[in-house]
C-alpha cells in the first residue's frame, strides 16, 4: 500500500511548487545566491513591545499549560475592538470571533466543519490554494468562478448557481487577492451579500491583506454591509500586517453559526495557540499601530522598485493596487514555455525564484507571482539578472 491509496491524498494533485522549490534548494546547496521572490514570507519582525510581551508571559510557569481552543478572551476582545475602530463593525467576542492558527488552518478546518462529500463550492480561479483544496480535502467538488471582480463576475456567478447540480452551498472570495492583487469596493460586497441571501449561500471572505493597500481608500470588509453577518464569515491574519507570519495567528469573525461550527471542530483538534503568543498578539492589536503604516509603505516602496527596475530590464509588470504580490504576465517571447518552465528557467539562469501561476489554478497559466519579500537592493539585483536572462532569449 502507498500514500496514493488514501482517498484524500488521491484527490490532491502533485504540489506544483515542489519542483521549483527543489531546484532552489539544490542551487543554494551548491552555494549559488538565489533571490527568492517566490514565497510570501515576510522578512520583517513585529514591534519590540510585542516580542517583549511574548517573553514576559513565557516567563510565567502557568503560561505553558494548554490554552483555549477558541482563543483567550482578551485576544478575542482585541480583535473585536480592531473591527470596531477599523471597519465600524460590532462583533460579539464570545460568539462571533474565534482565534485560528493562521487563516490557512482556519479555512481548512471550517471546510471540514461545513462540507459534506459531494457538496459544491464556488471558488475563484486563480486563487490561494487553500481556498479550493481545503474543500477538496473535505470531499467537496469545486466549480471555478473568475477571480477578477469585473463586469463578468456576477454573470459567471449566476450561471454557476443556476446550472450546477447539486446547488452550491459555499462561495469563497478573497480581496485583496492572492495571487492576483485584485481589489474591490464596498459596492461589490453589497452585491455579494444580496446574491448569497437570494441563493442560500454561505460566504467565506479572506481578508488577509486588509492593511496592505496602496491607494487612498482603505480596504473594506464584507461585514460592513448591513446583514452580512447573516451569511458571511471573514478570515484575517496577523502574518503580514504585523510581520508575524511564523507565529501562526489569525481569526475568523462574523456569522455565529459558522464561527460556532469552526469552534466545534477545533475543539477536537487543538488546544489553541501557545498562550504567550496569544498574549503578544493581544498586545499587537491593542498597542501602538505604527507597524501597519510602516509595512504598508515598505511594500509600496518595494512594489515601485520592482515595477521600475524590472520594466527597465524589459519585463513590464502591472503595479498591484494592494497585497504583497505582483501578478506578472510572462514576457511575450517566453509565453510558449508556460509558467512552470519559465519559472524554472528564471531560477536556473537568472538566480531569481518566482511562483508559477498554474500553482494557483489553471487560469494562472501565462503568469508568475512575485512576492515583495526582499529589500530594494535585492530587487534591483534580481532585475539585473532578469535583464541578462531576457537578453539571451530562448
Amino acid at each position: 500500500m502507498t500514500s496514493t491509496d488514501f482517498y484524500r491524498i488521491r484527490r490532491l494533485p502533485p504540489y506544483v511548487f515542489a519542483e521549483v522549490n527543489a531546484m532552489k534548494a539544490a542551487a543554494r546547496a551548491r552555494g549559488e545566491d538565489i533571490i527568492d521572490l517566490g514565497m510570501g514570507n515576510p522578512d520583517g519582525a513585529p514591534p519590540a513591545h510585542v516580542i517583549e510581551k511574548l517573553a514576559e508571559v513565557a516567563r510565567n510557569p502557568r503560561a505553558h499549560r494548554y490554552s483555549a481552543s477558541k482563543g483567550i478572551v482578551g485576544l478575542r476582545r482585541a480583535q473585536a475592538a480592531y473591527y470596531e475602530r477599523r471597519f465600524g463593525v460590532s462583533l460579539d467576542p464570545d460568539n462571533e470571533v474565534i482565534v485560528t492558527l493562521g487563516s490557512k488552518e482556519g479555512l481548512a478546518n471550517l471546510a471540514q466543519a461545513i462540507t459534506a462529500p459531494g457538496d459544491v463550492v464556488l471558488a475563484p480561479n486563480p486563487s490561494y490554494p487553500i481556498h479550493t483544496f481545503g474543500f477538496i480535502i473535505a470531499g467537496a467538488a469545486i466549480r471555478s468562478i473568475p477571480a477578477a471582480p469585473g463586469p463578468g463576475f456576477f454573470e459567471a456567478l449566476d450561471r454557476a448557481v443556476r446550472f450546477t447540480v447539486p446547488q452550491p452551498k459555499v462561495l469563497v472570495i478573497g480581496y485583496p487577492s492572492n495571487p492576483t492583487a485584485y481589489t474591490v469596493d464596498l459596492g461589490f460586497y453589497e452585491k455579494i451579500v444580496d446574491f448569497a441571501r437570494e441563493n442560500d449561500l454561505w460566504v467565506i471572505s479572506d481578508l488577509a491583506y486588509a492593511e496592505i493597500y496602496f491607494g487612498d481608500t482603505p480596504t473594506p470588509s464584507i461585514l460592513q454591509v448591513p446583514g452580512a453577518k447573516e451569511v458571511a464569515v471573514e478570515f484575517t491574519s496577523m502574518s503580514k500586517t504585523y510581520s508575524m507570519a511564523g507565529w501562526r495567528m489569525g481569526f475568523a469573525v462574523g456569522n455565529p453559526h459558522l464561527v460556532g461550527a469552526l469552534g466545534r471542530v477545533k475543539s477536537y483538534l487543538d488546544y489553541g495557540a501557545f498562550t504567550p503568543i496569544q498574549a503578544a498578539a493581544t498586545a499587537a492589536l491593542n498597542g501602538p499601530q505604527d507597524i501597519i503604516d510602516f509595512n504598508r509603505q515598505l511594500y509600496k516602496s518595494r512594489r515601485d522598485c520592482l515595477v521600475d527596475s524590472f520594466g527597465r530590464a524589459g519585463w513590464e509588470i502591472p503595479p498591484p493596487a494592494a497585497s504583497m504580490f505582483a501578478w506578472a504576465p510572462i514576457p511575450e517571447a517566453w509565453r510558449p514555455l508556460g509558467a512552470m518552465e519559465f519559472a524554472k528557467r528564471l531560477l536556473a539562469e537568472a538566480g531569481v525564484a518566482v511562483a508559477p501561476g498554474v500553482g494557483f489554478g489553471e487560469e494562472g497559466e501565462g503568469y508568475v507571482r512575485i512576492a515583495l519579500v526582499e529589500n530594494e537592493h535585492r530587487i534591483r539585483q534580481a532585475a539585473r539578472g532578469v535583464k541578462a536572462f531576457l537578453a539571451r532569449g530562448e
